[in-house]
């Protein structure tokens, strides 16, 4: 059984979750931007929910939707966000991201998306688990068009995908007219080869924020770059 994991402010159960806790999720609820002080955020693809939570500690935004697809972590979402702190600003819709789309009228300042993305055709025999890697479960080009239909005028997408998708990624985002503002490589060590891509839109082209971050120096050795980031969240740091 996965044991919770507790960060500073919250903690996440997530025995019912075919994707744990990892370091990409986390990544990306630190390092989204807020500067444009969204009052409506949406976490697309939710899981056990870390995402929205890590943003509901960052932000004042009232409104924090999710959506959520499979049962049991959609259940497990709830049960996450009913007991953190912010439980009253936080809300997962049980949904695919089609259905959502077609039904909600409202849109947001702020769409994040930790994408499920192995594009090989990789099984575990683990149904929920493969389903939450690939992304068979949520194209790329699919949720680029959600955010363009979603995302307030002046608001931002979030997400983090593999870094050899990268390219192709900002250039499906430019067909939905969102513009890659920011742009952060991650390496796990300084030798390592870059492994992802954190990378924050928007409607307005304004030349791009590029930086590279280094995770670890290394074995369970972080950089300050990495401690600085996640600090407000890991009990370790």
């Amino acid at each position: 059984m996965s044991k919770p994991f507790k960060f500073k402010e919250f903690t996440i159960n997530q025995d019912r979750c075919a994707m744990k806790v990892g370091t990409d999720g986390v990544l990306l609820g630190a390092w989204t931007t807020l500067e444009n002080n969204p009052e409506s955020v949406l976490d697309i693809g939710a899981g056990t929910g870390l995402i929205a939570l890590q943003l509901a500690q960052r932000s004042t935004a009232e409104t924090i939707d999710a959506i959520e697809l499979d049962d049991d972590a959609y259940e497990q979402c709830v049960e996450n966000f009913e007991a953190s702190p912010w439980g009253d600003r936080l809300f997962c819709y049980h949904a695919s991201l089609q259905e959502f789309v077609e039904e909600m009228d409202d849109s947001y300042d702020l769409i994040v998306s930790n994408p499920p993305f192995y594009s090989e055709d990789v099984s575990s025999g683990d149904k929920a688990r493969d389903n939450a890697r690939q992304n068979l479960a949520l194209p790329f080009d699919m949720l680029l068009r959600a955010a363009e239909k979603l995302l307030s005028s002046n608001g931002s997408f979030a997400t983090i995908i593999p870094f050899k998708e990268e390219k192709e990624f900002c250039s499906l985002a430019l067909k939905s007219n969102l513009y890659a503002n920011r742009i952060t490589r991650i390496k796990g060590s300084p030798d390592s080869e870059i492994k992802r891509s954190l990378l924050q839109f928007s409607f307005e082209e304004n030349e791009i924020h590029e930086d590279e971050l280094v995770i670890e120096i290394r074995r369970h050795e972080y950089t300050q770059e990495y401690q600085e980031l996640t600090k407000a969240f890991y009990l370790k740091m």
